[in-house]
């Protein structure tokens, strides 16, 4: 004997429910793919992450950008080569995701970030936290950043000698 079918009100909710978990973990796989595209040096990737118009980026001391302009910097720093290697290599690790939804199309979230960057250039390794403050929207179907504000609450950096030995 199949169950009885739900009460109207109670089968409006349960689709709710879903809708929303499906949209948080929606909005957890950009914010992965965002920084894996950070990691993997991949412009294109990191660009496709932000809606197509109108990005607010806000990454405190490095400036503040529209998503075009960011990937720009983002080009300028990250793709810096010298014989052939890459000279900056990062490593982006967001936990403690909190994220609210709004409503089907809008919602917000924070982050923690753990940072690690080693400069070939300047010779230095850079540990650093913070908290992103991102909101998104539904744009053409699937969940984009709309903006994403960060605080960083503090970091350390050392130089790096002769004695490390670093592979890429």
């Amino acid at each position: 004997m199949p169950p009885a079918p739900l009460p109207q009100s109670e089968e409006t909710d349960l689709m709710q429910r879903v809708a929303r978990l499906e949209a948080v973990e929606a909005i957890k796989a950009l914010k992965h793919r965002y920084l894996r595209a950070c990691d993997a040096k991949d412009p294109k990737a990191f660009r496709e992450c932000f809606v197509a118009a109108g990005a607010a980026v806000d990454y405190g001391a490095l400036g503040s950008f529209d998503a075009d302009g960011m990937a720009a910097v983002f080009e300028k720093i990250a793709l810096q080569k010298v014989d052939g290697k890459n000279v900056i290599l990062d490593m982006h690790h967001g936990t403690h995701p909190d994220i609210t939804v709004l409503d089907a199309e809008r919602a917000s979230g924070k982050w923690t970030l753990k940072f690690r960057q080693v400069n070939l250039i300047e010779n230095t390794e850079t540990v650093m936290t913070g908290e992103y403050d991102d909101e998104y929207v539904v744009e053409d179907g699937g969940w984009k950043i709309a903006a994403c504000r960060f605080e960083q609450y503090w970091s350390i950096t050392r130089p790096v000698d002769e004695t490390c030995r670093i592979a890429q």
